[in-house]
């Protein structure tokens, strides 16, 4: 043993407490957790969360208005106003569920799929449709691919490339724990993320350092075009987290309650100094990976179909009206009410001005030094030019 006392013990098997730890660890990496079937039966009454009614209901309007603002995304993109769009449309319990147990002053760093997520942190439906058209009102002034996100909902930015933000999420909650705060940081991303360097770096510094941190993979079965059997031999993504002296574990991504259960758990823990938690929730995209992507040329229609039975609204509305909480009617209502407010959303947002076209010098020094002065004054002397000879405004 070194003096430090960090050198392993050689040549000998784990201590027998490890071997059994990582057993449990196992049947929780390789298990499913439900809570609700796709009938909204209840199945398991261990997995439904302590949470008053009203409670319920919130988590529904979440996940409609999740699905009405993803729809008419989808819209204004196939209008020519949105450049991109990665439909939400089946993931919608993994995002709202995730995110309402957290707290306010907890860090979000989500990938380009948790429009519930940003809803439930705060952020209004006109907030995202200014990103989306990057209009006068676009908080994050045009910046180019960065999706979404705000600092007055400790909601970063979502990265474009694939995983990204897990080691980011690992080094926010070292630095909460360093700063001596209880506060934590849960990271979203998909299966195919896993495959990929950031998951492992991630991975391995949050177990050797036990960071305040839940990791949740949106397991849609699809990592764009590959399907995770090929994406990846092992027999759950949870299982991974076992290499890195994490517990992961699986559930049924498309039932809310589990989800928000689950991670309320798992926030729980971090905060008392316990470690971090991988979370693999089980679910199905729906729609293509984004507006460039058509998914009929890798699946079948047939599959799609099948699918749309266990997606995850239909669920919750069968949840509530079974157990007396609100009549299909009701619940009907709120989805035609949403999209009657997002429509009328959608309007004011496309009669925004654009962004003014200097807007690039903004947001990057405090005070405008000499030489961003002078690009801007030869911006505006192109745009002068540009105007006179009838190739453009000013604005």
């Amino acid at each position: 043993m070194s003096k430090t006392g960090l050198l392993d013990t050689p040549f000998k098997p784990a201590p027998q407490e490890i071997l059994e730890q990582y057993r449990d660890w196992l049947g929780e990496a390789l298990g499913f957790k439900r809570a609700v079937d796709e009938e909204g039966n209840v199945v398991d009454e261990s997995l439904l969360p302590k949470i008053p009614e009203s409670k319920l209901v919130e988590i529904h309007e979440y996940m409609v208005r999740a699905r009405v603002i993803d729809s008419w995304l989808l819209r204004l993109q196939r209008m020519g106003r949105v450049a991109l769009h990665a439909p939400n449309k089946g993931q919608e319990a993994v995002a709202v569920g995730a995110t309402m147990p957290l707290r306010p002053d907890d860090w979000v760093f989500p990938s380009y799929r948790e429009l519930g997520a940003y809803l439930v942190r705060g952020m209004s439906e006109e907030e995202i449709l200014d990103r989306a058209l990057a209009n006068a009102d676009d908080p994050l002034k045009g910046s180019d691919f960065a999706i979404y996100g705000n600092r007055k909902y400790n909601l970063v930015p979502a990265p474009v490339p694939v995983g990204n933000q897990i080691p980011l999420a690992v080094g926010a909650a070292y630095a909460m724990r360093y700063m001596g705060r209880d506060t934590i940081s849960l990271t979203f991303f998909g299966d195919g993320a896993t495959s990929r360097g950031d998951f492992h770096v991630g991975l391995n510094f949050a177990g050797v350092f036990k960071v305040p941190a839940v990791f949740v993979v949106q397991n849609n079965q699809w990592a764009i075009s590959v399907p995770r059997l090929r994406q990846t031999a092992s027999p759950t993504i949870a299982v991974k987290a076992l290499a890195y002296g994490v517990p992961g574990l699986r559930l049924d991504g498309n039932d809310a309650l589990v989800v928000y259960k689950v991670v309320s758990e798992a926030a729980d823990k971090a905060r008392r100094g316990e470690g971090p938690t991988l979370i693999e929730a089980v679910t199905y995209r729906l729609g293509p990976h984004t507006t460039a992507d058509d998914p009929s040329r890798y699946r079948p229609e047939e599959e799609v179909r099948h699918m749309e039975r266990y997606e995850p609204l239909r669920r919750l509305r069968k949840f509530l009206e079974k157990n007396g909480i609100m009549t299909e009617r009701e619940a009907l209502e709120v989805e035609r009410e949403w999209d009657k407010r997002v429509e009328e959303i959608a309007r004011k947002v496309l009669s925004k001005p654009e962004l003014p076209k200097d807007v690039f010098f903004e947001n990057v020094y405090k005070e405008e030094p000499w030489f961003i002065a002078e690009e801007r004054r030869d911006l505006e002397e192109v745009l002068r030019l540009m105007q006179e000879l009838g190739l453009g405004d000013s604005h």
